[in-house]
Formats: structure tokens, C-alpha cells, sequence
């Protein structure tokens, strides 16, 4: 399998960027390119104010203002990793975020995700649901989900401090 472009869902969290970095890892090999891709989710609630005249026009600033900041900050994100010899491309999607990534993926021809898991079990699983959980069941392409919690994930997070610590 050749592997020339990995989609990478990032939503600035540590977990993400965590993933982010093992991406980076893994593009090296392969010469692969890194889309990072962050969708905005729009948040609406229909609520009585919405019948009053210019709810709608605020509605659409505070939409046009996550677009903003999310532009900034992953073009940020962007330009930190290509300065660190990554090949790397930027996608801003609006929607939901399971549905735009899968697509995202699709329309990039990404040969494969790599995202974080934040590992959620029992209520706040069923409340909050799992976006990595719904990529990998819907996505045409392989997903590697990144679990940067847990025991194992702060064993992982140790080793790479120690080998940094040696390398100063």
C-alpha cells in the first residue's frame, strides 16, 4: 500500500495535536502529504429570540467569527509543522464533524485518517457520542485512531519525555 496523503482531524486540543504529531512520524517514511482539516460546527438553537429581527444577522457573525479563528489557527498550526520539514495542506469545513471529515477524506483522496481518540467510556460515551467511532465505521479509507489517554497513552508520553530530556 502506498500511503501519499493522511487526512488529520485536529480541534486545537491536546489531543489532537498528539495525534497531529504521530502523523508526522508516520508521513515521514512515505513522503506523505498532511491535510489538516478542522470543522466548524455551527451552533444554532432555536430559542424564542429568534423571532426577533437580527437574530439571524448575529447568528451569521458568530459562524463568520469561528470560521475566522479556526482559519488562523490551523493555518498557525500549518506553518509550525511545515517549518519542521512536513508536507502540509490545510481543509476548513463547516457541518458536522464526522460527516466532514469522511468527506473530507474522500474528496482529498487521502489514503488514510489518523485522528485522536479521547477515549470515553460509559455515560459521557453516550452523551457526547465518538466522532473517531463514527469515522471509522463510515470512512472509505483505513483510520488509525490515536488514544492519547490512558495508562498506556501516559507510559508513551514518559518515554518521549525521557528522550528528549537525554537529547538536550
Amino acid at each position: 500500500m502506498k500511503v501519499r496523503r493522511i487526512l488529520v482531524p485536529v480541534d486545537f486540543s491536546k489531543h489532537s495535536i498528539r495525534a497531529l504529531d504521530y502523523a508526522v512520524r508516520f508521513a515521514e517514511p512515505f513522503g506523505a502529504e498532511l491535510i489538516l482539516l478542522h470543522v466548524v460546527e455551527p451552533v444554532a438553537y432555536a430559542t424564542p429570540a429568534d423571532l426577533y429581527a437580527g437574530m439571524a444577522t448575529q447568528l451569521g457573525n458568530l459562524l463568520a467569527e469561528q470560521r475566522r479563528s479556526a482559519r488562523q489557527q490551523v493555518d498557525d498550526l500549518a506553518a509550525t509543522y511545515a517549518k519542521r520539514g512536513a508536507k502540509v495542506r490545510v481543509q476548513l469545513r463547516d457541518g458536522v464533524a464526522y460527516r466532514e471529515i469522511v468527506d473530507g477524506a474522500a474528496k482529498a483522496k487521502a489514503d488514510l485518517i489518523i485522528q485522536a481518540t479521547h477515549g470515553r467510556t460509559g455515560l459521557s460515551h453516550v452523551l457526547l457520542g465518538s466522532v473517531a467511532e463514527r469515522v471509522v465505521r463510515t470512512a472509505d479509507c483505513p483510520v488509525l485512531t490515536i488514544r492519547t489517554t490512558g495508562p498506556a497513552a501516559k507510559k508513551a508520553t514518559k518515554k518521549k519525555r525521557a528522550a528528549a530530556t537525554k537529547k538536550r
